[in-house]
């Protein structure tokens, strides 16, 4: 549910209120007077449980996804796009046009091992393992 509907409702509510305690005041004061302070405390127990409510309640945050890992002698991870990656000691393969950006982030982390591992969450542009 949107706030826009609930911040609506307390707006009209509070209108309501405050027409109604005018209406009362003119009539009868006393009576007025007293209904103001049953409103009154009605509306600060709710403020209380609304606070209450936002500051423990609620929904809870989301898991962790797995990070982006690389083990083994020479891996490389990214969770991203990689331009040129090059393992095993040997010279970097010339730079290839930089990938477009990836449409959407991998879902979970990113996992290279293993002794010259390459592994990426979006594209590579050009890779040399050395082997």
């Amino acid at each position: 549910m949107t706030s826009k509907p609930v911040l609506w409702s307390g707006v009209g509510l509070c209108g309501a209120g405050a027409v109604t305690l005018v209406v009362v005041a003119f009539v009868d004061l006393g009576r007025a007077d007293q209904a103001a302070s049953v409103t009154g405390a009605i509306a600060g127990l709710a403020g209380l449980a609304l606070a209450l409510l936002g500051r423990f309640g609620g929904t809870s945050s989301p898991p962790p996804t797995p990070g982006t890992t690389a083990s083994g002698d020479g891996a490389i991870a990214a969770g991203g796009n990689i331009g040129t990656a090059s393992t095993g000691g040997t010279t970097a393969p010339p730079p290839s046009p930089t990938p477009p950006p990836s449409p959407t982030p991998p879902n979970g982390g990113v996992n290279a091992s293993g002794r010259g591992s390459i592994a990426a969450g979006g594209d590579i542009g050009s890779a040399s393992t050395g082997n």
